[in-house]
């Protein structure tokens, strides 16, 4: 186990993300207000996305939520097929959003740049406000979540994932989940003093796991088995809770660790049919979950609406992945092949 003098950047910046949170909203209840009007002028049938890492898990999120509450089918475009690949696309009646933290990503600058030729609402979604993806774009909705030096992005992500629901929000005019959203700073406070410790007695000595969830807990799920590969150097797979009946079942066995994110959501039922299936297969559940299931049991923050308690939930988890790190002896800021910022072509 790593001992360290002071808290890791990790650990520190995961405590900043609600204060993160109540900025971002803050700073940019004007920039909703003028990105809802350009959106109803356009009417757009579909969204578009494009991200890497962290950011695309949060444009998952945000997918989720755009087809749930707004019934616009959303897909993530892999920016390549423009910068390499050179491909022409049929962009007519899309917006596009762009999420980077860092602003800088070649290939999703090329993309950036092909949608505005085309016509398209451009909006991107960064860090750094002054980046050339914040320059460039037609509209800009800045984090404003401070300095980020960890490796594994934590307060990002979650400013990224609650910007994602306001701005749903003011699309739909949902005024329940824009209460909830504003909201969410308190409760993520909570949701970092939630004691997960008891999930490192599978974890501590895995050699690899699955993460699961579904609908908006899906994406948080690959964000979270991201964060144990850049942590821990743990494998982990993530999947939703109703593809890992097929193929990935296979794999399950006596006391395989599976890490189940089960909010209050219309998809808890068929959740928990998958966690008993997998149960029989052999597989030990570490669950967050309001109520007890699995063989270790996580309780969870509420937020006001089950679709943002994903955000919660992913904050609790940062707070536990970097304790989890330590103990496996690992040290969450200096992962042995990453770094911060990656250049995509």
């Amino acid at each position: 186990m790593i001992h360290t003098a002071a808290p890791s950047a990790m650990a520190r910046e995961t405590a900043e993300a609600p204060a993160a949170v109540a900025s971002m909203l803050q700073r940019n209840r004007h920039r909703f207000e003028e990105i809802v009007r350009a959106l109803r002028s356009r009417s757009p049938t579909h969204i578009i996305t494009s991200a890497r890492g962290s950011s695309d898990h949060a444009a998952s999120y945000l997918k989720y939520l755009a087809e749930i509450r707004l019934g616009l089918p959303c897909c993530s475009l892999g920016a390549s097929v423009v910068s390499i690949y050179r491909a022409e696309l049929h962009l007519k009646d899309s917006v596009l959003i762009t999420i980077s933290q860092s602003g800088q990503s070649p290939d999703i600058l090329s993309l950036q740049a092909h949608a505005r030729r085309a016509g398209i609402l451009s909006i991107a979604v960064t860090n750094q406000e002054t980046s050339p993806l914040a320059r460039e774009a037609d509209i800009c909705l800045p984090l404003h979540a401070g300095r980020e030096k960890s490796p594994a992005a934590t307060k990002t992500f979650i400013a990224t994932v609650a910007l994602a629901a306001k701005l749903i929000a003011c699309w739909a005019g949902d005024a329940g989940l824009h209460q909830a959203v504003d909201d969410l700073p308190q409760a993520l406070e909570k949701a970092l003093r939630a004691d997960w410790q008891a999930a490192h007695e599978l974890l501590a000595g895995a050699g690899s796991l699955y993460v699961i969830g579904r609908g908006p807990s899906f994406a948080i799920a690959q964000e979270a088995a991201l964060k144990l590969k850049e942590t821990s150097a743990l494998h982990a797979e993530p999947f939703s809770a109703a593809e890992v009946m097929h193929g990935p079942l296979e794999l399950v066995g006596r006391n395989f660790p599976v890490f189940a994110f089960c909010p209050a959501d219309d998809a808890f039922e068929t959740t928990l049919q998958t966690i008993a299936h997998m149960r029989s297969a052999g597989a030990r559940i570490i669950a967050a979950s309001q109520e007890p299931v699995g063989d270790i049991s996580l309780s969870y923050i509420a937020t006001g609406d089950p679709l943002l308690d994903s955000i919660s939930l992913i904050q609790s988890f940062y707070a536990m992945a970097e304790a989890l790190a330590l103990r496996r002896g690992r040290d969450p800021d200096k992962p042995r092949l990453l770094s911060k910022e990656t250049a995509t072509l």
